[in-house]
């Protein structure tokens, strides 16, 4: 294969890559079903390698324990209401958080209604579960009682107030459940059981906030001893994932998250696998267990503010080597322009002044290939019957001009990766949430509602097309190449206008960058004939 025909065969494959990616989101979202947790008769109970049941209880023989945990668990009535201004806690009568509310104007959903993040029919954070079945099964059956008032209100942002919850169950085991909860829905738990109990705790099936048809990443995570970060997204749980001494576990969702977090001693995590493959996260403990936990939007400024080590449960999925970094840049930048939108702008130009180097040596090698496509054809005609000696005069007159076949491609290889880095990061960074940019662009986490951004996205990439060199001899690559514009704008009418935005501003500095290297090109190619010239 001739390296220009190599060059581009490279390019149309970069493109459908591009349009798989971009496009999967949409036509293949994540299914909705609501998660039930997964029954199975106790004697098809299996315990996972390296463990036993008498040391090492998994959370399927505690799902098992039960004749049918659903119909046990419930709706149950509330017992406790806990309300600062950011959200609503309620805590109902089995001693879980049975539903927190997000109060903050910009997560109102689009009827002007306060998110609800947990789901109606899912497994509720805090939820307690005994190795013991009929301790287990009583557990359910039994409702806690609370010791003062129900209902406290965190008047200010340093007010901390403490639920004590009791349940009396046979064989005199009282269970005593003390939540101390903060105004930024940062909370601790002590646990404890007069008698031998061991149990399980949960921060509960990951919340159910964001129906978008995006392709985010939800699930689990975990951060175990060692630092390393494990997901387990929604549908990929195998059920007997176990970590010991974890520092984070975590059920999230695209902005929000319930997790616990223990950076000193650590958490003893089990995976359960509910019945559509979705992770349930279960801490074990024996009698007596203290953690922290959190409850609500995964901003970077409030998880960072309660630990350092904590903004690690802010997971971008693929990418995460790349798309960590940006966001923290986008960070930087942000805090001192206070507007995300032209953080994204300056974010945009940062990218292609690093970028530039490569892009000038890549833009100008397709320059020169522009101008030697008749030479090249000329050696095509000349040695169509003698391939390998085409392409050895081909590459010849490549080194004599100073073009690289492959050039073309190096600033697109770049443009890949970190397109998908910041689709990543603009999809989950909570920050973008009702965040404005200017005129009607209220919300950079939302389309754009008049589609002014997608069109004028969409005729920049044209308009890019017309000016960028090239030289096609296959037909269906040229169709491709001219549709691309109108397929991108198709595609990202719906998507969010932050991501739009900065799609538009690296399509508008590519193509100053195109205008001055075909001026500074066309220099090159005066002063080289003035030297010819000169020398005849």
């Amino acid at each position: 294969m001739e390296p220009q025909d190599l060059n581009k065969r490279l390019l149309l494959a970069l493109l459908l890559s591009f349009f798989v990616f971009i496009g999967y989101g949409y036509l293949f979202p994540a299914p909705k079903t609501v998660a039930q947790t997964h029954k199975e008769a106790a004697s098809a109970s299996k315990t996972p390698a390296g463990a036993t049941k008498e040391t090492a209880p998994t959370p399927q023989e505690i799902e098992n324990s039960v004749n049918d945990i659903d119909a046990l668990r419930g709706e149950k009535h509330i017992l406790a209401t806990v309300k600062s201004s950011h959200f609503i806690m309620s805590i109902d009568t089995l001693g879980r958080i049975a539903q927190f509310e997000l109060l903050d104007e910009k997560y109102k959903d689009e009827h002007g209604n306060n998110v609800k993040i947990i789901g109606e029919r899912e497994v509720r954070p805090l939820e307690l579960r005994f190795s013991d079945a009929a301790l287990n099964e009583q557990a359910f059956k039994t409702s806690y009682s609370i010791n003062g008032s129900d209902f406290i209100e965190l008047s200010d942002a340093n007010a901390v107030q403490t639920l004590t919850l009791t349940q009396k169950l046979s064989n005199q085991i009282t269970v005593t459940k003390k939540i101390t909860v903060k105004a930024t829905g940062e909370y601790s738990v002590d646990v404890s059981t007069s008698g031998p109990a061991r149990f399980f705790i949960t921060p509960g099936h990951r919340p159910m906030a964001d129906h978008s048809m995006y392709l985010l990443v939800r699930g689990a995570l975990i951060k175990g001893a060692d630092n390393i970060i494990t997901t387990i997204e929604d549908g990929d749980a195998q059920g007997h994932e176990k970590f010991s001494d974890a520092k984070i576990a975590s059920a999230f969702d695209r902005y929000v998250a319930s997790l616990f977090f223990d950076f000193d001693k650590g958490l003893d995590v089990s995976i359960l696998r509910e019945d559509n493959g979705d992770p349930l996260i279960f801490v074990q403990a024996d009698t007596a267990l203290r953690l922290h936990g959190y409850i609500g939007s995964k901003d970077h400024d409030i998880l960072k503010a309660i630990h350092p080590e904590l903004t690690d449960a802010i997971e971008f999925g693929w990418f995460t080597f790349l798309a960590t970094p940006f966001y923290k840049i986008l960070l930087w930048i942000n805090s001192y322009v206070g507007n995300w939108g032209w953080a994204i702008i300056l974010f945009t130009l940062l990218v292609k002044l690093v970028l530039f180097p490569l892009s000038y040596k890549g833009m100008m090698s397709m320059q020169k290939l522009k101008d030697l496509a008749p030479k090249m054809k000329e050696l095509r005609q000349k040695y169509k019957d003698d391939p390998a000696k085409m392409n050895v005069k081909m590459m010849e007159m490549y080194k004599k001009h100073g073009a690289n076949p492959m050039g073309g491609c190096l600033p697109l290889l770049l443009q890949i990766p970190v397109f998908f880095a910041l689709y990543r990061v603009l999809l989950n960074a909570v920050e973008l949430q009702g965040a404005p940019w200017i005129l009607w662009i209220d919300n950079l986490a939302q389309m754009d509602p008049y589609f002014v951004l997608p069109v004028l996205m969409g005729a920049s990439m044209w308009f890019q097309q017309k000016i960028t060199p090239a030289n096609f001899t296959d037909p269906l690559q040229e169709k491709i190449f001219k549709w691309f514009p109108v397929i991108m704008t198709v595609f990202f009418v719906y998507f969010p206008s932050g991501l739009v935005l900065y799609w538009l501003v690296n399509n508008l500095f590519t193509i100053a960058q195109q205008y001055y290297i075909n001026h500074m090109y066309a220099k090159q190619k005066s002063a080289a004939a003035n030297i010819d010239k000169d020398k005849g």
